[in-house]
C-alpha cells in the first residue's frame, strides 16, 4: 500500500489535482489519492527524503515549488550521469538502435516543420526524449544509477509542469538530439559529449525561461 500510496501522490502532483508549492493535510490528500492514512505516512515519508515535498508535523504537507535551484540542480545531477555514460555510448551503444533514433527524430522534425505541431508530435517527442536518455544512461548497466535517474526524472517531470511547448522549442529540442545522436553514429565520443553540455545548457536555460 505504501508503494501505492507512493505512485499515486506523485501522479496527483503530475495530473495537478495538487499543484506545485500547496499545502495539504494528511486527511485532504489521503482522499484525493484514495490511500488510508497509515501507509500514505510511509510514502510521504520517503517523498520528503526525495525532495519533493516537507512534512510539517500537525500542519500538513507542503509540494515543492520548482525553482531556479531545483531547476539548476536537476540538470546538474543528469550531466554528471550523463556525461560519462554517452561517452560509453558513442563507443559501444548499439547501431540499429543509434540509426532508428536518428531517423525518427529526422522524421518527426521534419512532420513539424512541414505541418505544424500537433498532440501526436508531442507524444513521439516525450517518447524520444526517454529512448534516447534512457539507452545512454542504460548503457553503464548499473541498477544504482538507473534508480537515482529514475527518481530524478521525478524532478524534471515536476519542472516541466508549467513548460509551454511551441514548435520553434520542439524544434530546437529535437535538433539537439540529432547532434548526440549524430556524434554516436560516428562514433565519436569528444563530439557527443559536446553535443550533450550543448543540449542541457540549453535545456536548463529553457527551463528557467531566458530562451
Amino acid at each position: 500500500m505504501s508503494d501505492l500510496a507512493y505512485e499515486r501522490v506523485l501522479e496527483a502532483l503530475f495530473e495537478r489535482k495538487v499543484q506545485a508549492g500547496s499545502f495539504v493535510s494528511q486527511g485532504e490528500l489521503s482522499e484525493i489519492v484514495e490511500v488510508p492514512v497509515a501507509p500514505l505516512r510511509d510514502a510521504l515519508r520517503v517523498l520528503e527524503a526525495e525532495g519533493i515535498l516537507t512534512i510539517h508535523p500537525r500542519s500538513g504537507i507542503q509540494f515543492v515549488r520548482p525553482g531556479f535551484e531545483l531547476t539548476r540542480a536537476t540538470y546538474q545531477f543528469r550531466l554528471i550521469l550523463e556525461r560519462a555514460a554517452v561517452r560509453i555510448f558513442a563507443e559501444e551503444g548499439d547501431e540499429d538502435l543509434i540509426v532508428e533514433m536518428g531517423r525518427r527524430h529526422k522524421d518527426l522534425i521534419e512532420t513539424i516543420a512541414s505541418n505544424g505541431l500537433t498532440s501526436a508530435d508531442l507524444l513521439e517527442m516525450e517518447e524520444l526524449e526517454r529512448l534516447l536518455h534512457n539507452a545512454v544512461i542504460g548503457i553503464l548497466r548499473n541498477p544504482l544509477i538507473e534508480s537515482s535517474y529514475r527518481r530524478m526524472h521525478n524532478y524534471l517531470r515536476l519542472l516541466r509542469l508549467d513548460r509551454k511547448l511551441t514548435a520553434p522549442i520542439v524544434l530546437r529540442t529535437l535538433k539537439e538530439h540529432v547532434e548526440i545522436v549524430e556524434a554516436c553514429r560516428k562514433r565519436d565520443a569528444d563530439r557527443a559529449e559536446a553535443a550533450l553540455d550543448a543540449h542541457f545548457q540549453a535545456a536548463m536555460q529553457r527551463s528557467l525561461g531566458l530562451i
